[in-house]
């Protein structure tokens, strides 16, 4: 029924870079770097969901998230799972997922504290085409050298358990509370489910497709929002044009065309697929 192109936003971040990705213009030499980039409705709107670009020089901080029932209790709106696929990456760039072994809580505060934490945590390798789901609760921090997409529940509450010496807020009691210190255990992706359409994730709090370029209709309850998110090529959905780069909202039933070798991720709300 409707396509809606979304508007950027940059956002600078120490660990940010001033050379991006893709079709993504670079930020001057002379100003901070950009480490976000994320996609804005017009007017003031809370989605369900948020789409981002992260652009990382340094390590992210180690942090964690609260779930659904967590954030209820703090009077916060929903929780924060998260997932990324990654663009690309530097040799050597890694993701740290969970612990190498569970912790207890006395443990985990004592490590973040004196920067041991670094060292508990699982640093895994990472290469373009990598998907990766983090849930709430699991403790995180996204090296360096990496670009990435991130669809995320629209939450900004981070819990930062260490930050390598930055001068920012840490969140010890906040984080140490919601952190489920173990080892990571992935989220499998169900793969294909027809020609050109593929599952990265099914719940349990949103659903990620990925679409190959091509025709198709694609129909929406009455009251869901998906993001459609090019990450190569071109198309057109409903009139509006699109490219690599860019994000839309749709809603209702919507006919798409996307150049052939076109890759599209889809997400919207929910626990299962359309």
């Amino acid at each position: 029924m409707s396509a809606t192109l979304l508007a950027t936003h940059r956002v600078e971040k120490p660990w940010g870079r001033h050379h991006l990705w893709g079709s993504f213009p670079d930020p001057q030499a002379d100003g901070e770097p950009v480490g976000e980039i994320w996609f804005q409705a017009p007017g003031d709107t809370t989605p369900d969901l948020l789409i981002k670009y992260l652009f990382t020089s340094e390590k992210l901080s180690v942090q964690v998230h609260p779930d659904d029932e967590q954030a209820h209790a703090r009077g916060l709106p929903r929780g924060k799972d998260e997932c990324w696929l990654i663009l690309d990456a530097e040799p050597h760039s890694t993701i740290a997922l969970g612990t190498k072994q569970p912790l207890d809580k006395d443990t985990l505060r004592a490590a973040a504290l004196d920067g041991s934490i670094e060292e508990l945590l699982d640093w895994k390798p990472v290469k373009a085409g990598d998907f990766l789901y983090s849930g709430s609760g699991t403790i995180h921090a996204i090296g360096g050298g990496i670009t990435l997409i991130e669809v995320q529940q629209n939450s900004e509450t981070t819990y930062r358990l260490y930050d390598y010496g930055r001068p920012r807020e840490l969140h010890l009691d906040d984080g140490v509370q919601v952190a489920d210190p173990r080892p990571y255990t992935p989220v499998p992706s169900p793969g294909k489910i027809s020609e050109g359409r593929e599952l990265l994730v099914e719940g349990p709090k949103f659903v990620l497709e990925r679409l190959e370029g091509g025709e198709r209709a694609i129909a929406l309850p009455e009251d869901l929002t998906a993001w459609l998110i090019p990450v190569t090529g071109k198309g057109v959905v409903d009139g509006v044009a699109f490219r690599a780069g860019e994000c839309l909202t749709l809603t209702g039933t919507v006919h798409l065309h996307a150049d052939a070798g076109s890759d599209l991720l889809l997400a919207y709300q929910g626990s299962s697929r359309l």
